[in-house]
């Protein structure tokens, strides 16, 4: 279930890409399977880091002439040289972060000039429907802490130099789904049908089937989950 679509970072054979927190890894493995780019992916949750570990070793992937690594890092104290890296992933992370300006700023400085950089973050809407559901939902520790606007997070990218290039939405089946969690919050894990919903998202995921991809096209520009923006670095910078 990928949030980025990889073709829109203009990756070539072996250059860099990466993912700054990566989470459990879906962005990286999927990065590092679907372009010819080495992948770093990056998180502040040793825990997460180790999953994603695992998860790549279930992965046929001993043809590939690239890497995939993980390692624990902060998205402010980023371990790399200014401009070392071809293109940043950054998803669904900025909402959690105390300062997006500093964020950004960071992950700009170890993007090459001409580089590509992607940020996702909840989209308005479904985001807000979720805070007005549930009150636990935007005070759980380590959650979400802001709700961005369209043109807060264009205007993020652009106030630091950032040349705008394109957006999208993605998971409209997934808006439903936290919100029904937000709906029944403290009582989630028993639901009958937050468990149909979520089988209907694996099934989804697993089988790719015609009804759910139409439905997730319908849904999309109406509901979708995620607001994806694709940024590129000045060649003069």
């Amino acid at each position: 279930m990928n949030t980025i679509r990889y073709e829109n970072l203009n990756l070539g054979d072996d250059q860099f890409l990466l993912d700054m927190g990566c989470g459990e890894g879906r962005h990286s493995i999927g990065g590092f399977i679907e372009s010819s780019a080495n992948v770093i992916g990056l998180d502040l949750c040793l825990e997460d880091v180790q999953t994603a570990k695992t998860r790549l070793n279930d992965f046929d992937v001993g043809d590939l002439s690239t890497s995939c690594n993980f390692g624990v890092a902060n998205i402010n104290d980023i371990p790399f040289k200014e401009s070392s890296l071809d293109a940043v992933i950054c998803s669904e992370v900025l909402e959690h972060v105390d300062s997006p300006e500093q964020s950004v700023k960071e992950l700009i400085r170890v993007l090459k000039p001409g580089g590509i950089m992607a940020l996702s973050v909840p989209r308005y809407l479904p985001e807000l429907i979720c805070w007005k559901l549930s009150k636990e939902y935007s005070q759980t520790p380590g959650g979400h802490v802001r709700i961005f606007r369209h043109n807060q997070l264009k205007k993020l990218g652009k106030d630091f130099g950032l040349e705008y290039l394109s957006f999208h939405w993605a998971h409209g089946l997934h808006s439903p789904y936290w919100w029904l969690q937000c709906l029944f919050w403290n009582t989630k894990d028993q639901s009958l049908i937050i468990k149909q919903y979520h089988k209907l998202l694996v099934w989804d995921l697993m089988q790719r089937p015609i009804f759910t991809r139409i439905l997730e096209m319908i849904l999309q520009p109406l509901i979708g989950k995620s607001l994806v923006m694709y940024f590129k670095k000045p060649l003069d910078e």
